[in-house]
Protein backbone atom coordinates (compact mmCIF):
# COMPACT_ATOMS: atom_id res chain seq x y z
CA UNK A 1 0.00 0.00 0.00
CA UNK A 2 1.93 3.64 -1.20
CA UNK A 3 1.99 5.64 1.70
CA UNK A 4 0.36 9.16 1.06
CA UNK A 5 2.61 12.09 0.42
CA UNK A 6 2.82 14.71 3.64
CA UNK A 7 4.54 17.79 3.61
CA UNK A 8 7.14 18.70 6.12
CA UNK A 9 5.50 22.26 7.36
CA UNK A 10 8.79 22.98 9.50
CA UNK A 11 11.17 22.42 6.46
CA UNK A 12 9.26 24.16 4.55
CA UNK A 13 9.02 27.30 6.48
CA UNK A 14 12.39 27.08 7.47
CA UNK A 15 13.41 27.16 3.83
CA UNK A 16 11.34 30.00 2.57
CA UNK A 17 13.14 32.10 5.32
CA UNK A 18 16.19 31.47 4.55
CA UNK A 19 14.96 32.19 0.64
CA UNK A 20 13.79 35.56 2.00
CA UNK A 21 16.86 36.32 3.59
CA UNK A 22 18.87 35.48 0.19
CA UNK A 23 16.72 37.64 -1.46
CA UNK A 24 17.46 40.43 0.75
CA UNK A 25 20.98 40.02 0.29
CA UNK A 26 20.73 40.06 -3.30
CA UNK A 27 18.33 43.01 -3.15
CA UNK A 28 18.92 45.28 -0.42
CA UNK A 29 17.04 48.13 -1.87
CA UNK A 30 14.09 45.73 -2.91
CA UNK A 31 11.45 49.11 -2.06
CA UNK A 32 13.41 51.42 -4.78
CA UNK A 33 15.26 48.76 -7.15
CA UNK A 34 13.03 47.22 -9.64
CA UNK A 35 15.59 44.83 -11.10
CA UNK A 36 19.00 43.32 -10.61
CA UNK A 37 20.93 41.25 -12.61
CA UNK A 38 23.79 38.42 -11.30
CA UNK A 39 26.50 36.92 -14.01
CA UNK A 40 27.34 33.06 -12.90
CA UNK A 41 29.92 31.69 -14.84
CA UNK A 42 31.27 28.14 -14.91
CA UNK A 43 34.49 27.07 -16.66
CA UNK A 44 32.44 25.88 -20.12
CA UNK A 45 29.54 28.29 -19.88
CA UNK A 46 27.88 31.60 -18.27
CA UNK A 47 24.13 32.42 -16.84
CA UNK A 48 22.61 35.59 -16.10
CA UNK A 49 19.85 35.21 -12.93
CA UNK A 50 17.76 38.04 -13.20
CA UNK A 51 15.54 39.31 -10.33
CA UNK A 52 12.27 41.12 -11.39
CA UNK A 53 10.17 43.48 -8.75
CA UNK A 54 6.51 42.79 -10.71
CA UNK A 55 4.33 44.14 -7.81
CA UNK A 56 4.79 45.95 -4.30
CA UNK A 57 2.34 46.25 -1.74
CA UNK A 58 2.96 47.12 2.10
CA UNK A 59 3.22 43.50 3.52
CA UNK A 60 4.05 41.48 0.63
CA UNK A 61 6.43 41.84 -3.11
CA UNK A 62 6.20 39.68 -5.76
CA UNK A 63 9.56 39.08 -8.05
CA UNK A 64 10.07 37.43 -11.37
CA UNK A 65 13.01 34.85 -11.40
CA UNK A 66 14.83 33.91 -14.64
CA UNK A 67 17.60 32.75 -15.59
CA UNK A 68 19.39 32.94 -19.15
CA UNK A 69 21.61 31.30 -20.56
CA UNK A 70 24.82 31.32 -23.18
CA UNK A 71 24.03 27.52 -24.46
CA UNK A 72 20.47 28.15 -24.76
CA UNK A 73 18.74 24.81 -25.64
CA UNK A 74 15.87 24.62 -28.52
CA UNK A 75 13.73 22.47 -26.95
CA UNK A 76 13.83 23.84 -23.01
CA UNK A 77 13.22 26.79 -21.84
CA UNK A 78 14.98 27.83 -18.34
CA UNK A 79 12.29 28.37 -15.69
CA UNK A 80 10.46 31.37 -14.78
CA UNK A 81 9.31 31.49 -11.14
CA UNK A 82 7.50 33.89 -9.50
CA UNK A 83 8.04 34.66 -6.31
CA UNK A 84 6.08 36.14 -3.30
CA UNK A 85 7.91 37.79 -0.41
CA UNK A 86 5.64 38.19 2.74
CA UNK A 87 7.86 41.00 4.33
CA UNK A 88 6.00 40.62 7.96
CA UNK A 89 6.97 37.37 8.45
CA UNK A 90 10.19 37.42 6.38
CA UNK A 91 9.73 34.13 3.68
CA UNK A 92 9.76 34.01 0.36
CA UNK A 93 7.72 31.03 -1.34
CA UNK A 94 7.68 30.19 -5.14
CA UNK A 95 4.09 30.74 -5.88
CA UNK A 96 3.91 29.42 -9.35
CA UNK A 97 6.46 29.41 -12.91
CA UNK A 98 5.72 31.93 -15.52
CA UNK A 99 2.64 30.77 -17.60
CA UNK A 100 1.16 28.18 -15.19
CA UNK A 101 -1.62 28.31 -12.63
CA UNK A 102 -0.66 28.69 -9.00
CA UNK A 103 0.90 25.94 -7.28
CA UNK A 104 -0.82 23.51 -4.75
CA UNK A 105 0.81 22.34 -1.70
CA UNK A 106 0.51 18.68 -2.18
CA UNK A 107 -0.27 16.59 -5.78
CA UNK A 108 -2.34 13.61 -5.90
CA UNK A 109 -0.03 11.09 -8.13
CA UNK A 110 -0.30 10.37 -11.12
CA UNK A 111 -2.05 13.90 -12.02
CA UNK A 112 -2.59 15.29 -15.63
CA UNK A 113 0.25 17.56 -15.16
CA UNK A 114 2.33 15.12 -14.18
CA UNK A 115 3.61 17.29 -10.92
CA UNK A 116 5.13 15.70 -8.21
CA UNK A 117 3.69 15.33 -5.27
CA UNK A 118 6.03 17.88 -3.48
CA UNK A 119 6.19 19.92 -6.32
CA UNK A 120 6.55 23.31 -4.65
CA UNK A 121 8.92 22.51 -1.91
CA UNK A 122 10.83 20.91 -4.79
CA UNK A 123 10.91 24.10 -6.36
CA UNK A 124 11.36 26.18 -3.40
CA UNK A 125 14.65 23.83 -3.21
CA UNK A 126 15.70 24.85 -6.69
CA UNK A 127 14.98 28.70 -6.08
CA UNK A 128 17.13 28.49 -2.49
CA UNK A 129 20.04 26.76 -4.50
CA UNK A 130 20.26 28.98 -7.45
CA UNK A 131 20.15 32.17 -4.90
CA UNK A 132 22.84 30.82 -2.84
CA UNK A 133 25.31 29.94 -5.51
CA UNK A 134 24.24 33.33 -6.94
CA UNK A 135 25.38 34.93 -3.39
CA UNK A 136 28.50 32.42 -3.39
CA UNK A 137 29.94 33.01 -7.25
CA UNK A 138 27.75 35.90 -8.77
CA UNK A 139 28.85 39.05 -10.27
CA UNK A 140 26.23 42.06 -10.03
CA UNK A 141 25.69 43.42 -13.67
CA UNK A 142 25.25 46.89 -13.50
CA UNK A 143 25.67 49.62 -16.63
CA UNK A 144 29.15 51.87 -16.73
CA UNK A 145 28.33 55.32 -17.08
CA UNK A 146 31.78 57.30 -18.37
CA UNK A 147 31.41 61.08 -17.98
Amino acid sequence: MKRKYIPDLTKQMAQCEANYMRLMKLMPDLDECDERTYQVSWPDHQACLRLEVEERFTYTSTLLVSQQHDHESPWLEPPTLVVRLYHDASMAEVICMRRRKQLAGVYSYPNKQMSHPDEKIQLNQYLGEWLSHCLSHGHLMEPVFVG
